[in-house]
């Protein structure tokens, strides 16, 4: 069972998207009262289209799950060639990294200084304690294999996207544990986000545009 510290940060996270929907619904026209054109591409919607490959897959990964969200990557980049019978070239992945495993786009600093590992419950796994470094960047956590690591797969060419949403909620959060401007921490939190991570408007609308975009889609926890 969840303990009531973590129900209530998915209970808050939950009110803050449902206050965003709400005030993005009041901006959109009544069903039937307008015919909406197609809108030029944005930043966001290049971002999808640079997913490469004829077979391409889009992992959301919203919680842990032990580090599945890397492992389904790696087994899709590891198996589609030869199931396909196409050239590596051919496949292409994309990783949205949102909700709770937010803090996997993170650099080390900000773990420690925001104790990331004990807001999250992330075990360092070669210390069992509470992480202070990203475990799941140059380390693949508990997973067996280095090729999983973050920094690995988009070496790889995996595109990764960071749920904007979920950034500004536990940046927001932390902030007001350790009494400082929002506006400040999350600043510092996307500065710290790793190269090779585009930050997306929500972790949620960029699973959709690449199932729109042709890409299957796998959830990860």
């Amino acid at each position: 069972m969840q303990n009531d510290e973590t129900t209530k940060k998915r209970r808050d996270f939950l009110a803050l998207a449902a206050t965003a929907t709400a005030g993005l619904g009041a901006m959109l026209p009544m069903a039937g009262t307008a015919t909406a054109a197609p809108g030029p591409g944005t930043d966001f919607t290049r971002f999808i289209d640079s997913v490469p490959g004829k077979h391409r897959q889009v992992t959301d990964w919203p919680d842990l799950n032990k580090g599945m969200g890397l492992a389904y990557t790696l087994s899709f980049l590891m198996t589609a060639p030869a199931a396909y019978g196409v050239p590596e070239s051919d496949i292409g992945a994309l990783l949205v990294i949102r909700h709770d495993t937010i803090p996997i786009v993170l650099k080390d600093p900000i773990w420690k200084k925001y104790y990331l590992g004990e807001l999250f419950r992330i075990d360092d796994p070669e210390t069992g304690s509470p992480a202070q470094r990203n475990p799941y960047y140059e380390e693949p956590g508990a997973l067996p294999f280095p090729e999983a690591a973050l920094q690995r797969l988009i070496e790889n060419g995996v595109k990764v996207a960071a749920c904007d949403l979920a950034l500004t909620f536990y940046s927001g959060l932390m902030a007001s544990k350790m009494g400082l401007k929002p506006e400040d921490v999350k600043s510092e939190w996307v500065d710290a986000v790793h190269a090779g991570i585009k930050v997306v408007p929500s972790g949620t609308v960029a699973c959709n545009a690449a199932v729109a975009n042709g890409c299957g889609y796998v959830f990860a926890g």
